[in-house]
């Protein structure tokens, strides 16, 4: 009993000990919440408590627009790259285009205007952004807008007989194009529905092709080689043949090419009358030649698809696409890349390779309101057909082409 009665002593002094300690606490708490109130203001007792707004899964976040554009400064420059830093937390979306603002006397690029394009968000208000210009005499803080929208150029008959560059402008000498709409340059492609699947050959003027390996009309067409095989002069005699007799309209794309083939094309087509200084010009032309910045040259097959989209959609035309070269575009893209930081895949190329090339090549096809008839030279490097480019290449064509050099070291062409 002498145990039982001492344990008992014990626990109650316990108990007692732990009500004083939850007594002090309560009277501390009190204080504090009675010194807060006299503190703070009093508010009603329906808003006596923060009020977190509730956000939908499918409500959107507010970006940019034209009416509200954002101005944001120049933090990094590394090369072809621009990290943009922005004072608010509303930037730009992927892909928006930046227009850079000069001040007077700063020196400028051959067209007086620089365009980036929003890559990557880094963060604490930052975007990366790839350059479609040479960054020379860039310097941090300075000025970039916003422009609400990704970079646009101008579509429609006006663009004939002109040559532009990747943002649009006109590398001509011939004054701005006037009179014309604007197109984004990256677009969804036709809905499934919207595609037609009718079949009809495409008579080349060329014999060993017509006999042994036709195309069809409205698809896309691939040549592909090694170097100094023919593909470029076969894709010139493919418009000379094709665009001469086509009732419809040309577009030709020089993806990261010699700047000499564009100019020899550009004073053949004055010279056979396809391009008419005077008007009723059948042909545009857009360059983005190898001596331009990787996103130059990784954006400008998009802006010759976007021209050529203009003509099928718009206007119901049989359109003629010709790219060269189309393992320009991928390698730009694997520039682009490697210079945004991202881990590169097989042999050194973009992780995005498939995704990159699906995107442009599923835009080029034929629908219920016209086509665009592609013809690509694709580069072979090494002449090693199952090279990741020409690999993920064939897998988007109708029609492939496989110029031999063996054949051509014998002098027959094409080979």
């Amino acid at each position: 009993m002498t145990l039982v009665s001492r344990s008992a002593i014990r626990l109650s002094r316990r108990g007692g000990q732990q009500l004083r300690n939850a007594r002090a606490n309560a009277a501390f708490f009190t204080t504090a919440a009675n010194q807060a109130s006299n503190v703070l203001p009093k508010f009603a007792a329906s808003s006596s408590r923060v009020q977190v707004p509730k956000t939908s899964v499918n409500s959107t976040r507010t970006y940019a627009t034209p009416s509200n554009l954002q101005t944001g400064a120049i933090k990094t420059v590394i090369g072809a790259v621009v990290d943009v830093h922005f004072d608010s937390d509303n930037l730009p979306p992927i892909l928006n285009a930046l227009d850079v603002q000069f001040a007077e006397g700063q020196e400028k690029p051959e067209g007086g205007r620089l365009v980036l394009e929003v890559a990557q968000h880094l963060g604490e208000n930052t975007v990366r952004c790839i350059a479609m210009d040479g960054t020379g005499g860039l310097v941090r803080g300075q000025k970039v807008v916003d422009t609400g929208a990704p970079i646009k150029i101008p579509v429609g008959p006006a663009t004939l007989g002109r040559i532009m560059n990747v943002i649009g402008q006109p590398i001509d000498q011939r004054g701005p194009i006037k009179g014309v709409k604007e197109a984004p340059i990256h677009a969804d492609a036709p809905e499934f529905v919207d595609q037609s699947t009718q079949a009809e050959v495409l008579e080349t003027g060329i014999k060993v092709v017509d006999l042994l390996a036709p195309y069809a009309r409205g698809g896309k067409i691939g040549l592909f080689g090694g170097a100094g095989v023919g593909k470029t002069v076969l894709i010139q005699e493919l418009i000379n043949n094709i665009a001469k007799a086509h009732g419809g309209y040309s577009v030709f794309t020089g993806v990261g090419e010699r700047t000499r083939e564009g100019n020899d094309l550009y004073h053949e087509m004055r010279e056979t009358g396809v391009i008419n200084l005077e008007g009723d010009s059948k042909v545009a032309l857009v360059f983005g030649q190898m001596n331009e910045p990787p996103g130059a040259r990784a954006r400008v097959a998009l802006t010759g698809l976007t021209i050529a989209e203009y003509f099928r959609d718009e206007e119901g035309q049989d359109v003629l696409l010709f790219i060269d070269n189309i393992f320009r575009f991928t390698q730009a893209g694997s520039e682009v890349s490697a210079l945004l930081g991202r881990i590169p895949s097989a042999v050194g190329y973009q992780p995005t390779l498939s995704t990159d090339m699906g995107g442009m090549q599923e835009r080029i096809t034929t629908t219920k309101k016209g086509s665009i008839t592609s013809v690509q030279a694709v580069y072979v490097p090494a002449d090693d057909l199952t090279d990741p480019a020409p690999a993920t290449t064939f897998a988007h064509l109708d029609a492939t082409t496989v110029l031999s050099r063996s054949i051509a070291e014998l002098g027959i062409y094409p080979p």
